[in-house]
């Protein structure tokens, strides 16, 4: 990157504000400058390890990371959006911190009921090695240490990521030096959290405008009815929560199969109703889609009788696990919501769904962030 001339990510924010996608905001673009210098830097290890190969075995030196850290709606997501679509090598994934833990946990139990698993080889070692094989970036979306099983495993797995060159970049709502607060023996993670702050740069985008509850303010986040009036309202709402981008088609892995995402946009994804509720998807498959996206928005929402069963308890799960992790819903329905049921068992399969759907177009719940852990019912 030549001084004076921006890098990718900020050439791409700085496009947004000059179409009116976006307003300009220093501390936006303060993180973007430091993402640039991370993709820079991962660019020229890039040339580097492809003129040194084979000259020497050990790993790269991982390239300093960022961790975007901020309340909700500050721009976080959308950056890490631009970064990952801009930075240029292949060896990059991006997950949901809670679902990249997961992960590591199962394949340690996998591996230690394995027959690799039954001497003393070091089964995080052993979990690390295929990510390292594959992965140069690892860009973690909304990183929050709250349990003990996850906080008694970073310092041993992110200390062996990071030898074996991997870089890290995350979004967070709260600081390095805050996470695992009061969590029953912190002082176990406290050599972690001091390793991250070595490994990454903290870029504090802590601003006074919520951007994502700008976006819903004054709208009518329900459609009803058919026909081109409703679609015309529900295409200018979606251009209001993108910022005037249309968006394009993308693909979401869950558990090795893959989620068609029809228009995604700036933290928001639409659909069709049939794309998510009358396809073999399931309730890991929603909690993905919970995990990728700030807002969804749900084109023809059907009235739901018994010949619809299967597709009416895929739409119910799908409602409670939008609702549990606090993702804007926005969405057009052939009738009002207390005439979405036809038939009384149909009826009393939707009376908490119907309950959920109400409170979910209330300012109360546009106006709040997204939940870390599901909500008691």
């Amino acid at each position: 990157m030549s001084a004076g001339k921006p890098g990718k990510v900020s050439a791409a924010l700085k496009a947004r504000v000059e179409a009116g996608t976006l307003d300009a905001d220093p501390l936006q673009a303060n993180a973007a400058a430091a993402l640039d210098r991370v993709s820079a830097e991962l660019s020229q290890t890039k040339k580097s390890r492809g003129l040194l190969s084979g000259l020497f075995s050990s790993a790269p030196e991982a390239v300093r990371g960022a961790y975007l850290v901020g309340q909700v709606g500050r721009g976080k997501t959308m950056l890490m959006d631009l970064f990952f679509d801009q930075v240029s090598i292949r060896e990059k994934r991006r997950v949901h911190y809670h679902e990249f833990m997961d992960d590591m946990h199962q394949a340690i139990a996998a591996f230690r009921k394995s027959a690799h698993g039954q001497g003393d080889r070091d089964p995080v070692a052993a979990v690390v090695k295929p990510v390292l094989a594959e992965t140069r970036l690892l860009c973690l979306d909304e990183f929050q240490v709250q349990d003990i099983t996850n906080a008694m495993l970073l310092g041993r797995l992110f200390e062996k990521l990071w030898a074996g060159g991997v870089t890290v970049v995350a979004t967070s709502n709260t600081a390095p030096d805050h996470l695992y607060e009061n969590g029953l023996n912190r002082q176990l993670v406290l050599p972690f959290i001091s390793a991250l702050k070595a490994h990454v740069e903290v870029v504090e985008l802590d601003g006074p405008t919520d951007y994502r509850r700008l976006k819903f303010e004054g709208e009518a986040v329900y459609q009803f009815g058919t026909g081109p009036e409703v679609d015309a309202a529900m295409d200018r709402l979606w251009l209001k929560l993108t910022g005037g981008e249309q968006g394009e088609a993308t693909v979401l892995s869950s558990l090795g199969r893959s989620i068609a995402v029809p228009q995604a946009a700036m933290g928001a994804a639409r659909f069709g109703f049939a794309d998510l509720c009358e396809k073999p998807l399931g309730a890991r498959d929603y909690v993905r889609l919970s995990h990728a996206y700030d807002a969804v928005m749900l084109d023809h929402v059907p009235q739901f009788d018994r010949v619809r069963s299967d597709a009416s308890k895929r739409f119910i799960q799908l409602v409670d696990t939008l609702y549990d992790r606090g993702v804007k819903l926005a969405a057009s329905f052939a009738v009002p919501l207390d005439e979405l049921a036809q038939d009384s068992k149909t009826k009393a399969e939707f009376a908490r769904c119907v309950s959920r759907l109400v409170e979910m177009q209330s300012a109360e719940y546009l106006a709040a962030g997204h939940r870390e852990t599901p909500v008691e019912t």
